[in-house]
């Protein structure tokens, strides 16, 4: 079943045609669509809304929400996701990355240990002193060490801190490094990740261990005459023999093999969970501070808006050079030959003359059309109607059927509204050229003080954005132009797809 809202603004009829006494600016009607009757639609009777807060008439807008035919289809969803997840490449990841942290955990916490405790002794001493800010040195390796396993095994992309710095001298450098916000930050990560580590092992790892002890019991149980696998959470969670009344047989080794393979479905989620809490300890005390991510980000941002700049003035300047200037000087060519057949009255030609003024007449005109889309390409006239029109434009330009829903408040500011057209133009092509999608939606929504922008098709999916050395382009330089103003862009396109790209943008730059 659908339901489709629409909206429509202004030029509403009188109200006794209508019979529906409007003052209002804007109407909102409800139409239902029986998906197994797709002929047949049943439209309720419009309602009012309040008065619209821009009195300008702005572009039709709808928004269609739909239920699916099946109610079980979220619960086959979920049995199909706890079927497939121990067979995913991420479930043994996160179970390596489990079991690689442990070691690195206790031997990072036994040098921490010791060399603080040795300092700690030796305070008075000058000795002492760079001891611990050794510990502080190596607890600052051994985050660093925890941060690149993190991108390896879980795709987890956390921030570099800002490189360690010292002073010139012994000094300097002792001062430096017992001041390393960084390295006291990560010890503070090792002195809670060995608590962790424990539980972790002592559970979720011995969910996996007793899966793995069950489903292989026909081939050392029998040998042993029974010897349930039972260990860690298992063991505390359930009385010895909880799988059978007797300690051999037949009907011991089934039930056994049975709930191995009842862990061995359950046992990934107790993984995930405990690095789940790593990743956010990670985050916390790994990761720098919110001070040195917004400056980076900060520099990054202008770095890339002054990159863009340059690049938007060379590319007006060569194609103000190749092809407009060319132009130009043609017709003042063309303009400076038919003076000269006019300065000889003797030898005047007139047919001549005519074609030289009718070729600097024709030049003429496609040097203003240049210039025309030249202009084009720095602010698009379609938006001085403003972004809901711009939007209306590219929809219907769009060589696939594409949906609008358009529903902003306030208008963004200019900047926003540009970098907003320019991607969903871009997302646009980037459907028609390679999605080979029927159709698409481009849904344009106000949250607060942000905007922001969903472009969907039901193409074949894989996008990703790409940057090759210093050069970025499509879905890269979308994503470039889109930080500049701390905005956040989003690609979610699996291989069949559909591909979904979510663009969140600040209504003001």
């Amino acid at each position: 079943m659908q339901f489709e809202i629409g909206r429509a603004y202004g030029g509403l009829p009188p109200p006794e045609e209508s019979g529906w006494p409007h003052s209002r600016d804007h109407q909102y009607s409800l139409c239902l669509i029986c998906e197994d009757r797709p002929g047949e639609e049943f439209r309720a009777l419009p309602w009012l809304a309040g008065r619209s807060r821009r009195p300008t008439p702005r572009a039709p807008a709808r928004m269609v929400i739909t239920w699916g035919s099946e109610p079980n289809s979220r619960i086959e969803e979920i049995a199909r996701t706890i079927i497939e997840t121990p067979f995913t490449r991420r479930t043994w990841s996160e179970l390596l990355f489990l079991l690689t942290g442990i070691p690195i955990a206790f031997l990072g916490f036994a040098f921490i240990g010791v060399t603080l405790t040795a300092g700690v002794v030796l305070a008075i001493t000058f000795i002492g002193l760079a001891i611990i800010a050794i510990a502080v040195r190596g607890a600052r390796g051994i985050g660093g060490i925890q941060r690149r396993l993190a991108a390896a095994l879980l795709n987890e992309a956390i921030e570099e801190p800002r490189a360690f710095s010292p002073r010139p001298g012994y000094l300097g450098w002792l001062q430096s490094a017992l001041r390393d916000r960084t390295g006291w930050k990560a010890m503070a990560y090792v002195a809670i990740k060995v608590p962790l580590s424990i539980v972790a092992f002592f559970t979720a790892f011995s969910v996996w261990w007793d899966a793995f002890r069950n489903l292989t019991y026909p081939f050392w149980g029998i040998a042993n005459h029974g010897g349930l696998a039972e260990w860690g959470v298992i063991q505390v969670l359930f009385h010895p023999g909880y799988l059978s009344p007797w300690n051999s047989g037949p009907i011991v080794g089934l039930a056994t093999v049975i709930t191995g393979v009842v862990f061995f479905f359950i046992a990934p989620w107790p993984v995930r969970f405990f690095d789940y809490l790593d990743r956010l300890l990670m985050r916390t005390l790994l990761a720098p501070d919110a001070m040195t991510v917004r400056i980076r980000n900060l520099e990054r941002a202008r770095a890339q808006t002054v990159d863009a700049s340059a690049a938007t003035l060379r590319r007006i300047e060569r194609d103000l050079h190749d092809s407009t200037q060319a132009q130009l000087v043609a017709l003042a060519m063309r303009l400076g030959m038919a003076k000269e057949k006019l300065a000889d009255p003797d030898h005047l030609d007139i047919d001549q003359v005519a074609n030289l003024v009718n070729d600097a007449h024709k030049g003429a005109k496609e040097a203003i059309v240049e210039l025309r889309d030249i202009a084009r390409g720095i602010h698009p006239p379609a938006l001085d109607v403003g972004l809901e029109g711009a939007l209306a434009t590219l929809a219907a330009r769009s060589t696939i059927p594409t949906e609008l829903i358009a529903t902003i408040d306030e208008r963004p500011s200019p900047a926003i509204e540009a970098i907003a057209y320019f991607c969903v133009a871009e997302l646009m092509a980037n459907v028609a050229q390679h999605a080979f999608a029927s159709r698409a939606t481009v849904s344009c929504s106000q949250q607060g003080r942000w905007l922001r922008l969903v472009v969907r098709d039901d193409g074949i999916g894989g996008a990703r954005a790409v940057s090759t050395g210093s050069t970025s382009s499509g879905l890269s330089g979308l994503s470039e132009r889109v930080r500049t103003v701390d905005g956040n862009f989003e690609v979610t396109s699996p291989p069949r797809g559909p591909t979904v790209v979510t663009v969140d943008l600040p209504l003001r730059a």
